[in-house]
C-alpha cells in the first residue's frame, strides 16, 4: 500500500496546511515578485514553477533544495497536500530557476521510505542561511545531528528528485 493511500502514515504538518495556505500563499507571491532577482540567484533556494493540475496555467513556489549531479531534491513539508506536490502528480514536467539559470526537468516523486532516507543522508538537506559561515557549520559540525533528524523528517513526506535537462 502506497504512504498517498495510507492516511495514518501521513505528517501532521499535513493536517494544518489550511493555515499556510491563507497566511502565506499571496505574501510568498508578493515576495517572489519583488525579490525575484535575488531568489532566482539565492543559493539552496529554487523557484519551481508546475503547470496547474486543473487549469494548465504556471504556479511558482519557492522552496529550500539541494542540488547534485543534475538533479534538485526537494521534499514537501505538508505532505501530499502541497498545491505544487498535486500539481507534479498530475504534470510531473517542470521548470526550475535556481543560480540564476532556468531548466526544464521531470519530477519524480521517491515512494519508498529507505530510498528517500538513502537520498538525505547521501544529500544532506538544509535550509540555507544568508551567511556562508552558518551554511559551513551546518554541513560541518551540526551534520551528524541534522542527518538522522532528516532521515525521521522523511518516513512521512514525499521526497522529489528533480532530474535537470541541460
Amino acid at each position: 500500500m502506497s504512504e498517498q493511500a495510507n492516511p495514518r502514515v501521513r505528517p501532521f504538518a499535513e493536517r494544518l496546511h489550511f493555515i499556510p495556505r491563507l497566511i502565506v500563499r499571496h505574501p510568498q507571491a508578493l515576495l517572489v515578485r519583488l525579490f525575484r532577482n535575488y531568489i532566482e540567484r539565492a543559493p539552496g533556494w529554487v523557484l519551481l514553477t508546475t503547470k496547474g493540475r486543473k487549469t494548465g496555467l504556471p504556479r511558482e513556489v519557492l522552496l529550500p533544495c539541494e542540488r547534485f549531479d543534475n538533479r534538485v531534491l526537494v521534499i514537501s513539508t505538508y505532505g501530499w497536500r502541497s498545491n505544487w506536490m498535486r500539481n507534479i502528480q498530475s504534470h510531473p514536467e517542470v521548470r526550475i530557476t535556481c543560480e540564476g539559470q532556468t531548466m526544464d526537468g521531470r519530477a519524480d516523486i521517491i515512494e519508498a521510505v529507505l530510498v528517500r532516507q538513502e537520498l538525505v543522508s547521501a544529500h544532506p538537506f538544509f535550509v540555507p542561511f544568508p551567511t556562508h559561515l552558518l551554511n559551513a557549520i551546518h554541513r560541518t559540525i551540526l551534520r551528524p545531528l541534522w542527518v538522522p533528524f532528516l532521515r525521521w523528517w522523511v518516513r512521512r513526506r514525499p521526497v522529489v528528485v528533480i532530474h535537470v535537462r541541460q
